[in-house]
């Protein structure tokens, strides 16, 4: 691993000098972009015409997870809280949260990373343990709003999200939402299935999503007169009507800041309307992700109000949910400083030979981090038909959500534990596809390779990780390595590597040349 680790910092150092900051607005504009899954075909000589950026992918229901997942309870990676001196009037003190690098956090305070000093070794590339203590340059001015909202474990669907019974819940609170139905992909949901649903696919914390519902329409508790059916959470937007859409709009919009927050590539927010204020470098993920979205929506002032004020989010939320740091005190930090990514096999059978038609790009919709492949088996059928060819397990794990071309698997350890890593595969056909609560080892068949599952040119497989109920992304401090071979970043979403020795393989929409790949 550490040879690969070496070669990947090679390969980038050259792109490493370039500062992210003077490119977040295209940075922000290509999250935006979604494309569809790839697949060899002709190379097209031509711009597609613009498609609505929400993916078809999340139309269809999938299977709530019917297996806890028990992740590690105890934290050995944190560091102390004994804090040493600092002057305060040049200086600044930090600790470290969850997911921090180096990099990370110099971009969040301005400042470079040999800025950055403290008692202890701050690891150059990986994960500072939470709890280091970092002294920095004091910022020239004060962020309007350094206050922490909400912990991440409370906005992504985390530990402290599956353990909801949304249905149950939404049963109690007696509202709309309880008798509300809605056609998703020619199936009808209730409305805790919607919610549920959108929590699944995006990996949005659902005690978020209902206390957003309730702001909003106030559905969740209370049964108005006329309800908005086209527009329930008034966001007004073309082409996502209905409370599916809009919500998964709105879970779009917070991980957008959540995760362009994690990565560095967001330091100030810009409201509807204009106007923008700095980000406090201090904020968690899961605020930014939050502060993100309602910027969206609002004014300044308006925003102040909705997040802030007597009747806004986060008194809705309490009330409803109570204080969400009991739960976050108990599984967070969620990312420490030993974690270590899996260790993982291509998804198909040796000696088979495969395509990388798709590069690196986002996990699973916009806002999600660029960390999944798409692979084509290349066997000479028809474009969309269920492929002969086998998806293979890529670790060992427990599958807990299959439907609609998804295939959610859950890794284990030599002991059989849960890790907390989980791999998703999307557009693995129902047929043959292995069912909820399959114990699979590496390189079992789980499925085939189609199109089922949103949008695609033809049949393939897309894997991508999450930990935690964390997107992650291929690149450090956890880079993507199936089978020795190691995933390199590129440009542009879909246009990537993979390296493995002297072997390159590079991606191509068409599957040709030397976009083939045999494991």
């Amino acid at each position: 691993m550490r040879s690969l680790v070496k070669r990947f910092l090679q390969t980038l150092s050259m792109k490493k000098h370039l500062r992210l900051k003077p490119f977040l607005p295209f940075i922000l504009l290509v999250l935006f972009v979604t494309l569809a899954c790839n697949f060899p075909i002709k190379v097209l000589f031509y711009t597609p015409k613009e498609k609505p950026t929400l993916d078809p992918a999340i139309f269809g229901q999938q299977g709530t997870p019917a297996i806890a997942l028990q992740t590690p309870g105890s934290i050995s990676s944190t560091a102390s809280n004994t804090l040493v001196p600092y002057d305060a009037n040049t200086s600044v003190s930090y600790v470290a949260q969850s997911g921090d690098t180096l990099d990370v956090v110099a971009s969040h305070f301005g400042v470079t990373a040999d800025q950055i000093t403290s008692p202890q070794p701050i690891p150059a590339l990986g994960i500072i343990p939470p709890g280091q203590q970092l002294i920095l340059p004091k910022p020239a001015e004060a962020a309007p709003y350094p206050g922490k909202l909400l912990p991440d474990s409370a906005v992504i669907n985390s530990p402290c999200g599956r353990d909801l019974d949304v249905a149950d819940v939404v049963r109690q609170a007696g509202g709309y939402l309880n008798t509300y139905t809605q056609s998703v992909n020619n199936e009808t949901l209730s409305g805790a299935q919607v919610v549920q649903l959108v929590a699944n696919n995006t990996s949005v914390n659902p005690r978020f999503l209902l206390a957003f519902i309730e702001f909003r329409s106030k559905w969740f508790t209370q049964n108005p007169a006329e309800p908005n059916l086209r527009y329930p959470l008034s966001l007004n937007t073309p082409n996502y009507e209905g409370l599916y859409l809009e919500l998964s709009l709105a879970a779009k919009m917070l991980n957008t800041g959540y995760y362009a927050w994690r990565e560095g590539l967001m330091t100030e927010l810009t409201f509807a309307g204009g106007g923008s204020v700095i980000l406090s470098p201090e904020l968690n993920a899961g605020t930014v992700g939050l502060q993100y979205l309602f910027s969206q929506l609002f004014s300044q002032g308006n925003f102040e109000i909705a997040l802030y004020g007597e009747n806004g989010f986060m008194t809705i939320y309490k009330n409803l949910f109570g204080d969400p740091g009991m739960c976050a005190d108990k599984v967070e930090p969620l990312i420490t400083a030993d974690l270590q990514p899996p260790m993982l096999e291509l998804p198909f059978t040796p000696g088979e030979v495969w395509a990388l038609t798709g590069g690196l790009h986002v996990d699973w919709n916009t806002g999600t981090p660029a960390g999944a492949l798409d692979f084509a088996p290349v066997t000479g059928e028809a474009r969309c038909v269920v492929s002969r060819a086998w998806v293979l397990a890529s670790a060992s794990g427990v599958v807990t959500r299959t439907g609609n071309g998804v295939l959610q698997l859950a890794l284990v350890d030599e002991k059989q534990q849960f890790t907390g890593w989980e791999l998703l595969y999307m557009h693995v056909a129902e047929r043959d596809r292995v069912a909820v609560g399959t114990h699979v080892q590496t390189n079992d068949p789980i499925g085939h390779p189609s199109c089922e599952g949103g949008a695609a040119t033809g049949s393939h497989v897309h894997i991508a990780r999450m930990y935690r109920g964390e997107w992650i992304g291929a690149g450090m401090p956890f880079p993507l390595v199936l089978s020795g071979w190691l995933a390199v970043p590129g440009d542009k979403p879909y246009q990537s590597t993979l390296v493995k020795g002297d072997k390159v393989v590079a991606s191509r929409i068409d599957g040709m040349y030397n976009a083939q790949i045999v494991r």
